[in-house]
């Protein structure tokens, strides 16, 4: 490598790095929640999770084969990060390189989430994972770990 062009090498490999981490949805709340409505013949699956949630990392693969599976006009997952934003360069952008996840990530920033937990569902503990499941008027929300099984049954459920 020529050494007098290293700078520029680095340079360019420091913008394309930044280009890639600004591509992270994050949003707090109130922009979340404009996510809760499906379109007309379209079912939502949109999944709360983390890079440090062990369960929620090992749940992951089942609803990429979702995303996979489907055609985004009838079913469309959305998987909601909690990750703290002072980890989203370090932590979660290069998990979601690392794994190839196809599906749409939103970084949730919103430190209140003792007013917008009771917002997604009353009954919902805070813990993590946790999924929402929508169709229509149909809402249904899963405070667990899904297996790969599980989570095709529950959503036939909504497709049927």
């Amino acid at each position: 490598m020529n050494l007098k062009l290293f700078p520029l090498y680095l340079l360019l490999f420091s913008f394309s790095y930044s280009q890639e981490i600004n591509k992270l949805d994050v949003r707090n709340f109130e922009a979340l929640k404009t996510e809760f409505v499906p379109d007309k013949e379209q079912t939502l699956v949109i999944n709360f999770w983390a890079t440090w949630c062990a369960p929620c990392v090992k749940e992951l693969p089942y609803f990429e084969e979702i995303s996979k599976a489907y055609n985004r006009d009838d079913v469309e997952v959305i998987l909601v990060s909690l990750d703290f934003p002072q980890h989203y360069e370090s932590k979660l952008n290069p998990f979601i390189n690392k794994h190839g996840i196809v599906s749409r990530v939103i970084a949730l920033n919103d430190p209140d989430s003792n007013n917008w937990i009771p917002k997604v569902d009353e009954n919902w503990t805070g813990s993590i994972p946790a999924t929402l499941i929508i169709s229509n008027s149909t809402y249904k929300f899963y405070e667990q770990t899904f297996t790969k099984e599980s989570l095709l049954h529950e959503l036939k459920t909504f497709l049927n």
